[in-house]
């Protein structure tokens, strides 16, 4: 049930002086999208009258069939701190995307989400998630383009004065707590010019609602000190690379239902089955956790990033480690997804993957306490550990063949999601990149 009401946005706006309002969305691939309104459209806007262009979204209709409309959440309305003027504050509201049918639109990431959460609650769960999004600040050249040069010389967990980005983040920090984020952590990462927020779990829509405004008040607050934020996982080579561990768990009639202190390393079986089906379509559900070619850039060895099919009950080295916490603290950690997923269909397909584990009872092989990436290839297939996709052509497919994650995706978004993948796989594949040039002009 929404805490906000009509009136209370209204009379807030009003208090706060709100001018413009932003109705936000996501395409397929994540991208934010909005309908900015005047202050004097609210009303409508609440009521769901708004209207869009729908054939203008990449991957949502055809031309047509264009006309949708715009649902508010209340409850996601905010403030943009840094958009504050004494002219007029701007604010916005996070929508579902409905079709004039008063149906929802099925490709609309949002009401996917909504889709497989409304799965569990069925048997009796809630899903919560919480994210580590890490991403990289860089330098904008004199026209105020991108580059790849850091901002600084920091390490892990490092302070000034070779860590130069703590401003920016207590400008980010600061701007996430006046929208509602409850942050709980803010650090610098191990590569140069890499950080890490860190913001509090909940439920698994909310979180999602969370990382989309996260990496958008990210790269606007960037923006004011002159800089580039950018979620891309690899931009640099030879440094490691940007991850989103998500850290997962379940909820049950309140109580935390991955605890069980009389269970196998202080996990319940629910918990084991959950893990089970996570391991189980890994492989089908990394397209969507890691959507970029480049995202196979940072899913190789010797980075830290987690390429084999295991789960531990200790080590980092796995694909799912279990963090110390139990009791009410008790959850699971997958450290393979980006922050350039689209959050919303993310979510959905680890979801998924895991009640899926739940629903048929599934087992998951020992927890594997060995540093997996001081194992021989040898004694992987001993442990029957397999591989992530190491290609976003691989990845696609994986996830073509796993039904699992189709599904629960539905038919519009896996079609949309393909034809974007597919001819971004094709792009690549046919353009000559840098390296070549380097490695073969000179010698053929």
């Amino acid at each position: 049930m929404a805490t906000m009401s009509k009136n209370d946005i209204l009379e807030l706006a009003s208090e706060r002086n709100v001018k413009f309002v932003r109705l936000q969305f996501t395409d397929v691939l994540g991208i934010l999208k909005n309908v900015a309104i005047p202050i004097g459209q609210l009303e409508r806007a609440l009521d769901g009258e708004i209207m869009f262009d729908g054939s203008s979204i990449a991957g949502f209709t055809r031309i047509e069939e264009s006309d949708m409309y715009l649902r508010p959440d209340y409850d996601t309305f905010a403030i943009f701190p840094w958009r504050t003027r004494e002219n007029g504050t701007t604010a916005r509201l996070i929508c579902d995307v409905y079709l004039p049918s008063g149906d929802p639109f099925p490709g609309d990431p949002r009401y996917v989400l909504k889709r497989v959460l409304a799965e569990a609650a069925a048997l009796g769960y809630t899903v919560n998630a919480g994210p580590e999004a890490e991403f990289f600040l860089f330098r904008r050249d004199s026209e105020g383009r991108a580059t790849t040069v850091t901002h600084d010389e920091g390490g892990y967990f490092d302070l000034g004065p070779a860590e130069r980005g703590e401003d920016v983040r207590r400008d980010i920090v600061m701007a996430l707590d006046e929208m509602g984020f409850d942050v709980e952590a803010s650090h610098h990462e191990v590569a140069m010019g890499q950080h890490e927020i860190d913001f509090r779990y909940d439920d698994a829509l909310r979180t999602a609602d969370r990382v989309t405004t996260f990496k958008f008040v990210t790269r606007a607050i960037a923006h004011l000190h002159n800089l580039h934020a950018t979620f891309m996982p690899k931009p640099i080579f030879g440094i490691n690379g940007s991850g989103m561990h998500t850290h997962l768990s379940l909820t049950k009639d309140g109580e935390n239902a991955f605890s069980d202190p009389a269970g196998e390393h202080g996990l319940s079986e629910t918990a084991l089955q959950f893990i089970a089906g996570l391991l189980e379509h890994a492989r089908g559900f990394t397209a969507v956790t890691n959507p970029l070619v480049n995202s196979y850039k940072r899913l190789v060895p010797g980075y830290e990033a987690p390429v084999y099919v295991a789960w531990s009950a200790s080590n980092r080295s796995a694909l799912i480690r279990v963090p110390a916490a139990r009791g009410n603290g008790t959850r699971v950690e997958l450290r393979s997804p980006d922050p350039s997923c689209n959050a919303y269909l993310a979510f959905a397909a680890m979801a998924a993957a895991g009640l899926d584990g739940i629903k048929r009872k599934l087992t998951p092989p020992p927890s594997m306490p060995k540093n997996i990436y001081h194992m021989t290839a040898e004694e992987r297939e001993l442990h029957d550990i397999r591989s992530l996709p190491g290609t976003l052509e691989e990845a696609i497919a994986c996830f073509i063949e796993d039904k699992v994650i189709v599904d629960a995706l539905g038919p519009h978004v896996v079609q949309s999601f393909l034809e974007a993948k597919e001819a971004e796989c094709r792009a690549f594949r046919t353009q000559v990149h840098q390296w070549e040039v380097e490695t073969y002009l000179g010698k053929y």
